[in-house]
């Protein structure tokens, strides 16, 4: 599988719109086959036809009440050019675009949280609503006050100034005042050629159209700042793709998001500025434009920072300075979401990071399973450089770019102090406050607690545990140290280890033997040649995969069993002494101050001990809070890959039913939502109705949504 991945003057919509578009029933709508654009898979096929005047898409429809401000056209340059072809655009910050229909759009799923930020609130759509929402949000029709743009900017692309990217499938629509008085920026992503689509088609396909909408939404109700996803519309129109690269190409539906932001801005919006690299020789397509920087730090601040423009606007210096420094606050405490529910991005290029500090562009991103700290989830990061615990690194190294692309209006000897004084203190406190959290310490900050937290890690690397599940389970977790219950819960924890198979496949050499040979020949004699062909972190992991498949072969279940429970046994020992302690003193404070004497002879821990039941003289009422906060930090749901590809492959049937499933289950994370006897239940129904090869495909997508992968999802490449 793979997710393949002007002037600031406003102009009414009609002035821009050209003739081959008309009103219709009080929008926008294309033709049936003139707007298609020659050569693209829709020319001549027809767009699909919508209600007339008085129907479901008249302005007086579901979708009629929209109130349009579009502020980033009014306040940034804009080319006013409608030519799609791919060239460089200058002088600009957005381009006018147009989208290209689409035949037969119908809609595969919508988020309804996400609608309501617009004011479309519904508690359960009608057909109608439903087929105007496909209509619209596929591009074959413009919801009246939308002006369609394509944004231009730049980016370094694994680690390399990459010159002009832009929009090259996404498209502008408009900005969306909500009913709580915030300003949303509805984005199609998909939606057809632009000027930035290069060699590429402008369209998004099926697949990856359904991660981006469910993860989206997935990371906002996990509570990590994030672009939202309104609307997943996918249709007939189909076009071709080399999935995995491997000169196997076929045909997949075109597929549009409907993509909802305060402002999708990025670094790389900043980047259109650089002069020529001098690694690569690409230079930006509007450099010594310091007007234009000029204007893109008034709006993006003014707007998305006013309280900084408010205290420093009478010096740019200090207010540039103040909002380089927000963002990089912002950055860093992303990133340590991130960390803590196991999110790998996958692609964190410069053109890939939020100005505002959202997740922004899920491509080939990944929800870790068994805990690697060296998880790669995206196939074509060959040298790891986006991997999972590379990515606090990554996105301070992306920070320093966006520093370089502020020069001179914010000197870099400034921005790089602060990024040095406030990204990796900000970091560390926000993920270790984190942390503490999943790990129910709610009453009292020590430094100790980060070794915790190390030994934890490093006890689900030794034992293949399942990053989420792991910490899902430690709030079940008894701190009466009643020994027959601990031996329950480990067993509980040794079921979301690794088993044997798992590590296998893990763990395989994936390279040949000669082949492997020759490369550590070739390091030795020729470090030069070696290092264009090969990097040395690839031959070491290559070396330990070979180490831990050697191991592997010779431990039985029995001893893997035992070595999981050993490890697990010592780190309990340690998690566990804080909240017996704890829990004893509790105990003991509630019979008077004077008991507490009576705890056993551990300094440390009575200093810690004494400010933890600070206040505190209700046992239950004690554990209950631990509980609650580590239920509401420690998510039971997450999309994992082959949650996700079971939903993309009936989709890719024609069945949308468990797209729409899976986004409930990720609308409550945290909950208990789905019942294992149901689902048992209609497991053993199917396999007495359904043919024997359709019982295995019922199996496979059955499993509870909870569960630790199944082994075939070991084989999922996202690319």
């Amino acid at each position: 599988m793979a997710a393949v991945l002007g002037t600031g003057r406003n102009r009414s919509l009609p002035s821009l719109v050209p003739a081959s578009l008309r009103r219709f029933g009080g929008a926008m709508q294309h033709p049936a086959a003139s707007s298609a654009r020659p050569g693209s898979p829709e020319h001549g096929a027809g767009a699909a036809a919508g209600p007339g005047a008085g129907g479901a898409g008249g302005a007086g429809g579901w979708l009629g009440a929209l109130r349009f401000d579009n502020l980033a056209l009014r306040s940034l340059p804009v080319e006013h050019s409608e030519d799609s072809a791919p060239r460089a655009v200058p002088g600009a910050c957005f381009c006018r675009v147009l989208p290209t229909p689409l035949r037969n759009p119908r809609l595969v799923a919508m988020s309804l949280p996400a609608l309501a930020l617009l004011g479309l609130e519904a508690a359960e759509l009608e057909e109608r609503e439903e087929a105007e929402a496909a209509l619209y949000f596929s591009g074959n029709r413009l919801l009246p006050g939308s002006e369609p743009a394509a944004h231009c900017y730049c980016g370094h692309q694994f680690g390399s100034f990459a010159g002009q990217l832009g929009d090259g499938a996404a498209m502008y629509l408009g900005e969306v005042l909500g009913p709580r008085g915030g300003r949303w920026e509805m984005q199609l992503k998909g939606a057809g050629l632009t000027p930035f689509s290069r060699q590429a088609d402008g369209r998004k396909v099926l697949r990856s159209s359904i991660r981006e909408f469910l993860c989206s939404e997935a990371m906002f109700h996990l509570g990590i700042p994030t672009t939202r996803a309104g609307t997943c519309v996918t249709s007939d129109s189909e076009v071709v793709r080399d999935i995995f690269y491997d000169g196997n190409p076929k045909k997949e539906k075109c597929t549009v998001v409907l993509r909802i932001a305060s402002t999708f801005l990025r670094f790389g919006s900043f980047e259109i500025f650089k002069p020529t690299d001098e690694y690569t020789g690409r230079k930006g397509p509007s450099v010594n434009r310091n007007d234009i920087r000029i204007q893109m730090l008034d709006y993006v601040i003014g707007t998305f920072y006013p309280e900084i423009q408010e205290a420093y606007s009478d010096n740019n210096i200090q207010r540039n300075a103040a909002f380089f420094k927000e963002i990089t606050k912002r950055t860093a405490r992303l990133v340590a979401e991130w960390q803590c529910v196991g999110f790998c991005h996958g692609v964190l290029n410069t053109d890939n990071m939020s100005i505002v500090g959202l997740t922004i562009d899920y491509g080939p991103f990944g929800f870790m399973d068994r805990y690697d700290p060296e998880h790669i989830c995206n196939g074509s990061d060959n040298t790891g450089r986006y991997a999972y615990n590379k990515q606090p690194e990554i996105c301070k190294w992306n920070l320093g770019k966006l520093a370089e692309a502020l020069v001179p209006e914010l000197p870099l000897e400034i921005s790089e102090l602060i990024l040095e004084e406030e990204y990796d203190a900000e970091f560390e406190k926000h993920y270790l406050q984190k942390m503490r959290k999943k790990l129910g310490l709610t009453r009292l900050e020590l430094e100790e607690d980060n070794k915790l937290v190390s030994e934890l890690l490093e006890t689900m690397h030794l034992t293949g545990g399942d990053f989420t599940n792991i910490f899902y389970l430690l709030s079940s977790f008894s701190v009466d140290f009643d020994p027959s219950r601990l031996e329950d819960f480990l067993e509980k924890l040794a079921s979301q280890c690794a088993s044997m198979e798992e590590l296998k496949v893990a763990f395989k050499p994936q390279m040949d033997p000669r082949q492997l040979s020759m490369m550590l020949m070739l390091a030795q004699s020729n470090p030069q040649l070696f290092a264009l062909i090969g990097t040395k972190a690839n031959i070491n992991k290559e070396l330990e995969r070979i180490e831990q498949f050697t191991k592997l072969q010779q431990l039985t279940a029995a001893d893997l069993l035992s070595r999981n429970k050993r490890h697990w046994t010592e780190w309990l020992e340690k998690y566990n002494k804080t909240f017996f302690l704890a829990w004893l003193a509790v105990i003991l404070f509630s019979y008077g101050s004077e008991n507490f004497s009576k705890l056993p002879d551990l300094p440390a821990g009575r200093v810690r001990l004494q400010k933890e039941i600070e206040g505190i003289s209700d046992v239950d009422a004690w554990n209950t809070d631990r509980v609650k906060v580590m239920n509401s930090n420690n998510p039971k749901y997450i999309l994992r890959n082959y949650i996700a590809q079971n939903a993309i492959e009936a989709a890719e049937n024609g069945d949308f039913s468990e797209v729409r499933n899976v986004l409930k289950l990720l609308e409550n994370p945290f909950q208990e939502t789905e019942s294992s006897t149901e689902v048992k239940g209609d497991m053993e129904e199917e396999e007495a109705t359904a043919a024997a090869a359709a019982c295995a495909q019922a199996t496979r997508s059955r499993l509870p949504y909870c569960s630790k992968p199944p082994l075939w999802a070991s084989e999922l490449c996202v690319t």
